[in-house]
């Protein structure tokens, strides 16, 4: 079954590249539960609760991961739809849908000519060069409905670490770390997982390398709280941070995770300019 309004007016012609399509069950699973807890209120509201999985991979084990998460602490008619370029991995997902809460389709940062109010785009930008980032948040944005957001970022193979943005009709809004503490070594080591438009720029001098340092400074001077368990550690790294000066948008629930989230402004690239201007 094709996504609902894929082909409007003729053919939507995929815009993007096939992925490396790796994947793993639960690997997206520390930024689906941050998507169920903060953009919660924004699927509640919407008229058509319609979220896209772009670039889900040679397995849909994540898009219906996905849908399952957000069913239960969301809505349960809210409907995810997976996108991706390779017409096999699409015709592979099949036995896995569920019409009309889980579908899957054909498409790329078009979206397919959907609507949607939340796309999750994750692992699928690290491949291509930075110049090309902004014009993907550009074509991806301009599809969704009113008040609508991406979230695009990078994880590991096993979902241990990883890093995203929120991102909007004007541009990214925050940038979020994430780890497994009980596998931490540093912060150091989230540099790896820095989203496309990040990790070419932590380099000293950039807001993104402060905070990283900043981070790995708070977990070394927190050590001693490690004796209390790594999230107790990680907290006292956050709130260390946090009392820097660095604007640090989440609260301790969320640092109980392993997460911390700031401001984008705080880490933008020199140079960095919004995706559109605000109207």
């Amino acid at each position: 079954m094709p996504p609902a309004g894929a082909g409007r007016g003729g053919a939507v012609r995929p815009v993007g590249a096939v992925t490396r399509g790796t994947t793993t069950p639960n690997r997206l699973r520390r930024v689906d539960n941050w998507i169920a807890a903060t953009c919660g209120d924004l699927l509640r509201d919407a008229h058509d609760p319609l979220v896209v999985d772009l670039g889900y991979g040679a397995s849909p084990v994540t898009v219906v991961e996905l849908r399952a998460r957000l069913a239960a602490a969301v809505r349960p008619d809210v409907r995810v739809v997976g996108l991706e370029i390779d017409p096999v991995r699409v015709a592979a997902a099949a036995p896995a849908a569920d019409p009309p809460w889980l579908v899957f389709g054909r498409g790329g940062f078009e979206l397919a000519g959907l609507r949607p109010v939340l796309v999750r785009a994750f692992n699928v930008l690290r491949q291509y060069a930075e110049p090309e980032v902004a014009p993907a948040w550009r074509t991806m944005t301009g599809a969704l409905q009113p008040g609508g957001v991406l979230v695009e970022g990078t994880c590991d193979e096993l979902g241990r670490l990883a890093c995203w943005l929120l991102v909007d009709a004007t541009g990214p809004r925050s940038l979020t770390l994430a780890a497994r503490l009980s596998t931490l070594d540093s912060p150091a080591t989230l540099a790896e997982r820095l989203p496309k438009t990040l990790i070419h720029h932590n380099v000293p001098g950039t807001g993104v390398h402060a905070l990283i340092r900043a981070l790995e400074e708070g977990w070394r001077d927190a050590a001693p709280y490690a004796t209390f368990g790594p999230r107790q550690r990680w907290r006292r790294t956050v709130e260390a941070v946090r009392a820097a000066g660095w604007p640090v948008l989440d609260r301790p629930a969320r640092w109980r995770l392993g997460e911390v989230t700031v401001a984008w402004p705080a880490v933008a690239p020199p140079g960095d300019s919004p995706v559109r201007e605000p109207r």
